[in-house]
Protein backbone atom coordinates (compact mmCIF):
# COMPACT_ATOMS: atom_id res chain seq x y z
CA UNK A 1 0.00 0.00 0.00
CA UNK A 2 1.01 3.43 -1.05
CA UNK A 3 0.75 6.02 1.52
CA UNK A 4 -1.27 9.44 0.20
CA UNK A 5 -4.26 7.75 -1.13
CA UNK A 6 -1.84 5.42 -3.58
CA UNK A 7 0.36 7.67 -4.81
CA UNK A 8 3.71 6.92 -5.97
CA UNK A 9 6.33 8.92 -4.84
CA UNK A 10 9.48 9.73 -6.17
CA UNK A 11 12.87 11.02 -5.12
CA UNK A 12 15.09 12.32 -7.99
CA UNK A 13 19.04 11.95 -7.81
CA UNK A 14 20.68 14.22 -10.27
CA UNK A 15 18.44 16.56 -12.09
CA UNK A 16 20.10 17.68 -14.73
CA UNK A 17 18.90 18.35 -18.53
CA UNK A 18 18.33 14.77 -19.43
CA UNK A 19 15.72 14.67 -16.30
CA UNK A 20 14.00 17.69 -16.59
CA UNK A 21 13.68 17.24 -20.95
CA UNK A 22 12.80 13.57 -21.25
CA UNK A 23 11.86 11.86 -18.41
CA UNK A 24 9.86 14.73 -16.05
CA UNK A 25 7.72 15.21 -19.20
CA UNK A 26 5.90 11.82 -19.19
CA UNK A 27 6.55 11.71 -15.19
CA UNK A 28 4.25 14.59 -14.76
CA UNK A 29 1.46 13.06 -17.05
CA UNK A 30 0.84 10.71 -14.03
CA UNK A 31 -1.63 11.81 -11.69
CA UNK A 32 -0.98 8.93 -9.49
CA UNK A 33 2.48 10.23 -9.59
CA UNK A 34 4.12 12.59 -7.20
CA UNK A 35 7.84 14.11 -7.15
CA UNK A 36 8.92 14.22 -3.86
CA UNK A 37 12.58 15.22 -3.57
CA UNK A 38 15.36 16.27 -5.84
CA UNK A 39 18.99 15.85 -4.73
CA UNK A 40 21.05 17.66 -7.38
CA UNK A 41 25.30 18.37 -7.21
CA UNK A 42 24.80 21.48 -5.37
CA UNK A 43 21.76 22.16 -2.84
CA UNK A 44 21.30 25.69 -5.14
CA UNK A 45 20.54 23.88 -7.96
CA UNK A 46 18.23 21.19 -6.46
CA UNK A 47 16.64 24.43 -5.05
CA UNK A 48 16.60 26.09 -8.37
CA UNK A 49 14.73 22.52 -10.07
CA UNK A 50 12.34 22.14 -7.49
CA UNK A 51 11.29 25.53 -7.82
CA UNK A 52 11.32 26.22 -11.31
CA UNK A 53 9.93 22.24 -11.90
CA UNK A 54 8.22 20.62 -9.22
CA UNK A 55 7.04 23.29 -6.63
CA UNK A 56 5.82 21.11 -3.97
CA UNK A 57 8.97 18.72 -3.87
CA UNK A 58 11.63 19.19 -1.26
CA UNK A 59 14.91 20.31 -2.41
CA UNK A 60 17.90 17.72 -0.01
CA UNK A 61 21.16 18.65 -0.16
CA UNK A 62 23.03 15.04 0.17
CA UNK A 63 21.87 12.05 -1.68
CA UNK A 64 21.95 9.29 0.62
CA UNK A 65 19.47 11.83 3.28
CA UNK A 66 16.75 11.62 -0.05
CA UNK A 67 17.27 8.04 -0.49
CA UNK A 68 16.85 7.31 3.39
CA UNK A 69 13.13 8.74 3.11
CA UNK A 70 11.31 6.46 4.61
CA UNK A 71 7.89 7.87 2.59
CA UNK A 72 9.41 7.65 -1.14
CA UNK A 73 8.64 4.18 -3.67
CA UNK A 74 11.45 5.08 -6.63
CA UNK A 75 14.76 6.33 -6.27
CA UNK A 76 14.81 7.91 -10.34
CA UNK A 77 18.74 8.05 -10.89
CA UNK A 78 19.85 11.18 -13.66
CA UNK A 79 23.40 11.37 -12.51
CA UNK A 80 26.35 10.54 -14.59
CA UNK A 81 27.67 7.34 -14.72
CA UNK A 82 29.86 7.76 -11.59
CA UNK A 83 27.42 7.51 -8.86
CA UNK A 84 24.55 4.63 -11.04
CA UNK A 85 26.43 1.91 -8.88
CA UNK A 86 26.19 3.57 -5.27
CA UNK A 87 23.12 5.24 -5.83
CA UNK A 88 21.42 1.88 -7.12
CA UNK A 89 22.88 -0.07 -4.33
CA UNK A 90 22.03 2.41 -1.56
CA UNK A 91 18.12 2.66 -3.41
CA UNK A 92 17.87 -0.96 -2.94
CA UNK A 93 18.94 -1.90 0.32
CA UNK A 94 16.46 1.08 1.15
CA UNK A 95 13.57 -1.36 -0.63
CA UNK A 96 13.08 1.36 -3.35
CA UNK A 97 12.37 0.46 -6.65
CA UNK A 98 15.56 1.98 -9.27
CA UNK A 99 15.13 3.66 -12.72
CA UNK A 100 18.69 4.28 -13.78
CA UNK A 101 19.57 7.06 -16.48
CA UNK A 102 21.83 4.75 -19.33
CA UNK A 103 25.08 4.30 -19.67
CA UNK A 104 24.97 1.67 -16.59
CA UNK A 105 27.93 2.08 -15.32
CA UNK A 106 31.58 3.33 -15.52
CA UNK A 107 32.88 -0.70 -15.83
CA UNK A 108 31.49 -4.04 -15.92
CA UNK A 109 32.60 -4.89 -12.52
CA UNK A 110 30.02 -2.19 -11.66
CA UNK A 111 27.17 -3.37 -13.91
CA UNK A 112 27.65 -6.64 -11.97
CA UNK A 113 27.43 -5.33 -8.82
CA UNK A 114 24.24 -3.11 -9.47
CA UNK A 115 22.52 -6.72 -11.34
CA UNK A 116 23.68 -8.71 -7.95
CA UNK A 117 21.63 -6.21 -6.08
CA UNK A 118 19.07 -6.27 -8.18
CA UNK A 119 18.68 -9.98 -7.53
CA UNK A 120 18.92 -9.66 -3.90
CA UNK A 121 15.36 -7.77 -3.79
CA UNK A 122 14.00 -9.48 -6.34
CA UNK A 123 11.02 -7.74 -5.46
CA UNK A 124 11.72 -4.45 -6.35
CA UNK A 125 11.32 -3.38 -10.31
CA UNK A 126 14.58 -2.18 -11.54
CA UNK A 127 14.87 -0.75 -15.44
CA UNK A 128 18.05 1.11 -17.26
CA UNK A 129 16.99 4.18 -19.71
CA UNK A 130 16.80 2.95 -23.06
CA UNK A 131 18.36 4.33 -25.85
CA UNK A 132 16.32 6.90 -28.68
CA UNK A 133 18.20 6.02 -31.33
CA UNK A 134 16.53 2.79 -33.54
CA UNK A 135 13.72 3.30 -31.46
CA UNK A 136 11.04 4.45 -34.46
CA UNK A 137 11.58 1.05 -36.39
CA UNK A 138 12.51 -1.31 -33.52
CA UNK A 139 9.51 -3.71 -34.38
CA UNK A 140 10.10 -3.12 -37.97
CA UNK A 141 13.97 -4.09 -37.92
CA UNK A 142 12.90 -7.23 -36.04
CA UNK A 143 10.10 -8.75 -38.23
CA UNK A 144 12.46 -7.57 -41.57
CA UNK A 145 15.30 -10.14 -39.88
CA UNK A 146 12.83 -12.66 -38.26
CA UNK A 147 11.19 -13.36 -41.64
CA UNK A 148 14.95 -14.20 -43.06
CA UNK A 149 14.12 -11.01 -45.79
CA UNK A 150 17.94 -10.80 -46.47
CA UNK A 151 18.67 -14.33 -45.45
CA UNK A 152 21.75 -14.49 -42.86
CA UNK A 153 23.20 -11.84 -41.61
CA UNK A 154 27.53 -11.76 -42.54
CA UNK A 155 28.34 -8.09 -42.48
CA UNK A 156 27.31 -5.37 -40.09
CA UNK A 157 28.30 -1.71 -40.84
CA UNK A 158 27.77 0.95 -37.82
CA UNK A 159 28.89 4.70 -38.46
CA UNK A 160 28.02 7.15 -35.67
CA UNK A 161 29.86 10.67 -36.36
CA UNK A 162 29.26 14.23 -35.16
CA UNK A 163 32.26 17.27 -34.84
CA UNK A 164 31.21 18.14 -31.10
CA UNK A 165 34.98 17.61 -29.74
CA UNK A 166 36.48 19.08 -32.86
CA UNK A 167 37.09 22.26 -31.01
CA UNK A 168 40.35 22.15 -29.40
CA UNK A 169 39.72 25.11 -27.37
CA UNK A 170 36.15 24.17 -26.42
CA UNK A 171 36.46 22.62 -22.32
CA UNK A 172 36.21 18.82 -21.80
CA UNK A 173 32.54 17.79 -22.13
CA UNK A 174 31.56 15.17 -18.86
CA UNK A 175 31.50 12.56 -21.04
CA UNK A 176 35.19 12.56 -22.44
CA UNK A 177 36.13 12.58 -18.16
CA UNK A 178 36.87 9.00 -17.40
CA UNK A 179 36.30 9.56 -13.85
CA UNK A 180 32.72 10.93 -14.58
CA UNK A 181 31.88 8.69 -17.58
CA UNK A 182 34.05 5.32 -16.86
CA UNK A 183 34.80 3.60 -20.04
CA UNK A 184 31.91 4.64 -21.93
CA UNK A 185 33.43 5.79 -25.28
CA UNK A 186 31.46 8.52 -27.37
CA UNK A 187 28.19 6.24 -28.62
CA UNK A 188 29.09 2.82 -28.70
CA UNK A 189 27.43 1.75 -25.56
CA UNK A 190 24.02 3.24 -27.27
CA UNK A 191 24.74 1.73 -30.30
CA UNK A 192 26.09 -1.94 -28.81
CA UNK A 193 22.97 -1.69 -27.14
CA UNK A 194 20.80 -1.51 -30.55
CA UNK A 195 22.56 -3.88 -32.27
CA UNK A 196 22.70 -6.81 -29.46
CA UNK A 197 18.76 -6.21 -29.65
CA UNK A 198 18.66 -6.87 -33.38
CA UNK A 199 21.34 -8.58 -33.84
CA UNK A 200 22.43 -11.35 -30.76
CA UNK A 201 25.41 -10.67 -28.67
CA UNK A 202 28.95 -9.34 -29.66
CA UNK A 203 31.04 -12.28 -28.59
CA UNK A 204 34.25 -10.93 -29.68
CA UNK A 205 36.28 -7.02 -30.03
CA UNK A 206 39.03 -5.79 -31.30
CA UNK A 207 39.11 -1.76 -30.92
CA UNK A 208 41.39 1.09 -31.87
CA UNK A 209 41.18 4.49 -30.25
CA UNK A 210 42.69 7.54 -31.12
CA UNK A 211 43.21 11.05 -29.14
CA UNK A 212 42.96 13.82 -31.57
CA UNK A 213 43.51 16.71 -28.24
CA UNK A 214 44.76 15.19 -25.94
CA UNK A 215 44.60 18.28 -23.17
CA UNK A 216 41.97 20.60 -23.51
CA UNK A 217 42.28 23.60 -20.91
CA UNK A 218 44.87 21.33 -19.01
CA UNK A 219 42.67 18.67 -18.57
CA UNK A 220 44.30 15.41 -19.71
CA UNK A 221 41.48 13.56 -21.77
CA UNK A 222 42.41 9.45 -22.28
CA UNK A 223 38.18 8.74 -23.45
CA UNK A 224 39.45 8.76 -27.64
CA UNK A 225 37.65 11.04 -30.15
CA UNK A 226 37.48 8.47 -32.38
CA UNK A 227 37.35 4.69 -32.03
CA UNK A 228 36.64 1.92 -34.79
CA UNK A 229 35.65 -1.56 -33.31
CA UNK A 230 35.95 -5.05 -35.39
CA UNK A 231 33.55 -7.56 -33.43
CA UNK A 232 32.18 -10.83 -34.05
CA UNK A 233 28.30 -11.16 -33.43
CA UNK A 234 27.07 -15.01 -32.34
CA UNK A 235 25.14 -15.52 -35.37
CA UNK A 236 28.77 -15.79 -36.90
CA UNK A 237 28.48 -11.85 -38.80
CA UNK A 238 30.93 -9.70 -38.85
CA UNK A 239 31.00 -6.05 -37.66
CA UNK A 240 33.05 -2.88 -38.15
CA UNK A 241 32.10 -0.13 -35.77
CA UNK A 242 32.81 3.50 -36.26
CA UNK A 243 32.45 5.86 -33.83
CA UNK A 244 33.76 9.66 -33.69
CA UNK A 245 33.17 13.09 -31.90
CA UNK A 246 35.93 14.93 -34.31
CA UNK A 247 34.19 14.50 -37.98
CA UNK A 248 32.84 17.68 -39.65
CA UNK A 249 29.83 16.97 -41.45
CA UNK A 250 29.38 13.90 -41.06
CA UNK A 251 26.28 12.31 -42.67
CA UNK A 252 24.61 10.87 -39.52
CA UNK A 253 24.10 7.72 -37.75
CA UNK A 254 23.76 4.66 -39.62
CA UNK A 255 23.31 1.19 -39.78
CA UNK A 256 24.34 -1.58 -42.70
CA UNK A 257 23.86 -5.12 -42.30
CA UNK A 258 24.21 -7.41 -45.31
CA UNK A 259 22.80 -10.75 -45.40
CA UNK A 260 23.12 -13.91 -47.96
CA UNK A 261 19.71 -12.81 -49.84
CA UNK A 262 20.02 -8.88 -49.22
CA UNK A 263 20.64 -5.34 -47.64
CA UNK A 264 18.87 -3.99 -44.64
CA UNK A 265 19.73 -0.48 -43.66
CA UNK A 266 18.58 1.91 -40.65
CA UNK A 267 19.31 5.71 -40.45
CA UNK A 268 19.05 6.70 -37.30
CA UNK A 269 18.55 10.41 -38.14
CA UNK A 270 15.52 9.97 -39.73
CA UNK A 271 14.57 6.64 -38.58
CA UNK A 272 14.09 5.76 -42.20
CA UNK A 273 14.74 1.90 -43.08
CA UNK A 274 15.62 0.29 -46.37
CA UNK A 275 16.23 -2.72 -47.74
CA UNK A 276 16.07 -5.22 -50.56
CA UNK A 277 16.75 -7.99 -51.88
CA UNK A 278 19.77 -9.38 -54.55
CA UNK A 279 18.62 -8.68 -57.77
CA UNK A 280 16.82 -5.45 -57.26
CA UNK A 281 18.06 -2.30 -59.04
CA UNK A 282 18.05 -0.82 -55.35
CA UNK A 283 17.02 -0.40 -51.91
CA UNK A 284 13.36 0.91 -51.13
CA UNK A 285 12.33 2.73 -48.62
CA UNK A 286 10.22 -0.11 -45.74
CA UNK A 287 6.69 1.78 -44.93
CA UNK A 288 6.39 1.99 -41.01
CA UNK A 289 2.64 0.57 -40.86
CA UNK A 290 1.43 2.80 -37.63
CA UNK A 291 0.64 -0.50 -35.50
CA UNK A 292 4.69 -1.29 -36.03
CA UNK A 293 5.84 2.32 -35.04
CA UNK A 294 7.73 2.29 -31.67
CA UNK A 295 7.67 5.58 -29.53
CA UNK A 296 8.94 6.75 -26.07
CA UNK A 297 6.68 5.16 -23.34
CA UNK A 298 9.89 4.50 -20.69
CA UNK A 299 8.08 6.26 -17.69
CA UNK A 300 5.12 4.93 -18.23
CA UNK A 301 6.91 1.33 -18.77
CA UNK A 302 8.37 1.62 -15.82
CA UNK A 303 5.66 2.95 -13.33
CA UNK A 304 3.12 0.40 -15.05
CA UNK A 305 6.16 -2.41 -13.95
CA UNK A 306 6.09 -1.12 -10.38
CA UNK A 307 2.20 -0.94 -10.04
CA UNK A 308 2.25 -4.55 -11.45
CA UNK A 309 3.93 -5.57 -7.93
CA UNK A 310 6.85 -7.18 -10.11
CA UNK A 311 4.58 -9.23 -12.20
CA UNK A 312 5.85 -6.59 -15.40
CA UNK A 313 9.63 -6.65 -16.39
CA UNK A 314 10.61 -3.41 -17.93
CA UNK A 315 13.28 -3.33 -20.50
CA UNK A 316 15.97 -2.83 -20.92
CA UNK A 317 16.83 -4.50 -17.38
CA UNK A 318 20.00 -4.82 -15.60
CA UNK A 319 20.82 -8.06 -17.34
CA UNK A 320 20.48 -6.10 -20.78
CA UNK A 321 22.86 -3.36 -19.57
CA UNK A 322 25.36 -5.97 -18.33
CA UNK A 323 25.40 -7.55 -21.70
CA UNK A 324 26.13 -4.49 -23.46
CA UNK A 325 28.86 -3.46 -20.32
CA UNK A 326 30.57 -6.27 -21.28
CA UNK A 327 31.10 -5.13 -25.07
CA UNK A 328 32.22 -1.90 -23.41
CA UNK A 329 34.54 -3.55 -21.03
CA UNK A 330 36.22 -5.41 -23.94
CA UNK A 331 36.76 -2.63 -26.06
CA UNK A 332 38.62 -0.87 -23.35
CA UNK A 333 40.54 -4.03 -22.63
CA UNK A 334 41.51 -4.29 -26.04
CA UNK A 335 42.59 -0.98 -27.12
CA UNK A 336 44.77 -1.34 -23.76
CA UNK A 337 46.15 -4.66 -24.81
CA UNK A 338 46.11 -4.07 -28.57
CA UNK A 339 45.21 -7.50 -29.00
CA UNK A 340 41.44 -9.11 -30.00
CA UNK A 341 39.23 -9.76 -26.99
CA UNK A 342 37.12 -13.02 -26.50
CA UNK A 343 33.49 -11.40 -24.33
CA UNK A 344 32.16 -14.63 -22.32
CA UNK A 345 28.79 -14.61 -21.48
Amino acid sequence: MHKNNQKLRIGIVGAGNIVRTRHLPGLKKHPDVEIVAVSNSAYESSEKFCRENVPGATPIKNWPELVALPDIDIIWIGTPPYMHSAVTISALEAGKHVFCQARMSMDLAEAEEMLAASKRYPELVTMLCPPPFGLRGDLMVKKILAENYIGRPHHVRLQSFTSNYLDPGAPTHWRQKIEISGLNTLTLGIYVEVLQRWLGDITGVFGRGKIIYPVREGYEVVIPDLLTVLCSFESGAEGVLEFSGVNALGQGDRLEIYGSAGTLTYDFTSDVVQAGKLGDRALHVVDLPPELEGEWRVEEDFLAAVKSKGRVRPHPTFEDGVRYMRVVQAVADSRARNEWVAIKS
